[in-house]
């Protein structure tokens, strides 16, 4: 691992995700920002930029910096974030008298559950606990290609890539500044096209994910209640689960997809509570991301999970100064940007 020390600029962060990208500039000392910005994707278009040629992942960096900037940025150094699902998580352990022959155990990982080969990877490793007998690793892959293409794109608009994480990294950073995020804990990023799961336990421990998130409520609440496809957003992020006189045809239309989240998530409990707790207790679930804004969602999954969850709001240490305020209903986008803005200079490692 090499420590990678920025004594003379900031960092700041760009979030490069399925259905829109964002950066954001923080004053860390003053907890201030100084400037963010996002722009909307085309998720096919995307993902065959991340995949193939960067030309549309190219232009709408440009277009994002020259023209959906709200103030400034304080530095081009860059911490990149990525799409959780095109990233590969493994935490495992080996015995202490192994620690010499970590690159191999590695190997031996990636090759046992990454379905791709190790050619085509970029791949990292950290010491994250370890004991007497055992050292507990956790192991981060993905494509080679998917990186070089993001890194492309911001050298040509002159930015400086110094770190590359999977975003809910970044959205754990945010949390264990502002939610309890010190304690054994589930986060449920909920985006607009995919949901992202992990288990944070003093770093993130696991991840998993499913292919449903905020558009997909909204598509099938439309097609339940035959309403058009605003209406159904309106009545999502105005009633949701909620008590109230549409409460019946809203929870029917919005169970089906809730369901394979909470499946999903079971997933990644069981995997933690069976191979990594070492007897310590889940505490909470937070539920983040722009497809969070369901009215009763912190009480569906307290109910269905039996655990406390609540949708989690770690704006409270951000003061935007001067500038223009994200609108409510978009600030939720800009957790995992903003987890990538908080990084201290010198902590981090690739």
């Amino acid at each position: 691992m090499t420590k990678l020390l920025h004594k003379d600029k900031p960092i700041i962060g760009l979030d490069i995700g399925s259905t829109d990208m964002k950066v954001m500039s923080v004053d860390l000392h003053r907890h201030t920002v100084t400037g963010y910005g996002a722009i909307d994707l085309d998720p096919l278009k995307i993902k065959k930029a991340l995949d193939e040629d960067n030309e549309y992942l190219l232009s709408s960096l440009q277009t994002l910096m020259e023209r959906k900037l709200v103030g400034t940025l304080v530095s081009e150094e860059v911490a990149l974030g990525i799409p959780t699902s095109r990233t590969f998580s493994r935490t495992f352990t080996v015995p202490a008298n192994a620690e010499k022959t970590l690159k191999d155990a590695v190997a031996i990982e990636v090759g046992q559950y990454i379905p791709l080969p190790m050619s085509l990877l970029y791949v990292d490793y950290e010491i994250i606990e370890r004991n007497d007998t055992t050292i507990t690793v956790i192991m981060s892959a993905v494509p080679r290609k998917l990186v070089d293409n993001a890194l492309d794109a911001c050298n040509a608009v002159g930015l400086n890539v110094t770190l590359v994480e999977p975003a809910i990294n970044a959205v754990a950073r945010v949390l264990k500044l502002t939610e309890e995020g010190y304690l054994p804990t589930v986060i449920v990023d909920i985006g607009a096209a995919n949901t992202d799961i992990a288990v944070l336990d003093g770093s993130v421990r696991i991840t998993g994910g499913i292919a449903k998130g905020g558009n997909t409520f909204t598509l099938d609440i439309a097609k339940k209640l035959g309403v058009t496809l605003e209406n159904a957003h309106q009545l999502k992020v105005l009633n949701g689960l909620a008590p109230g006189a549409k409460q019946a045809k809203l929870t029917s239309a919005l169970k089906p997809a809730l369901r394979s989240i909470i499946t999903e998530t079971r997933k990644v409990i069981r995997y933690y509570n069976e191979r990594l707790s070492n007897d310590r207790r889940l505490e909470q679930i937070l539920i983040v991301g722009s497809g969070s804004n369901v009215p009763g969602i912190g009480e569906y999954f307290t109910n269905e999970l039996v655990m406390p969850a609540r949708t989690a709001n770690p704006w409270q240490v951000l003061d935007f100064g001067e500038l223009p305020q994200p609108a409510k209903q978009f600030r939720s986008r800009y957790i995992s940007v903003a987890g990538l803005a908080n990084i201290p200079k010198g902590a981090m490692w690739q």
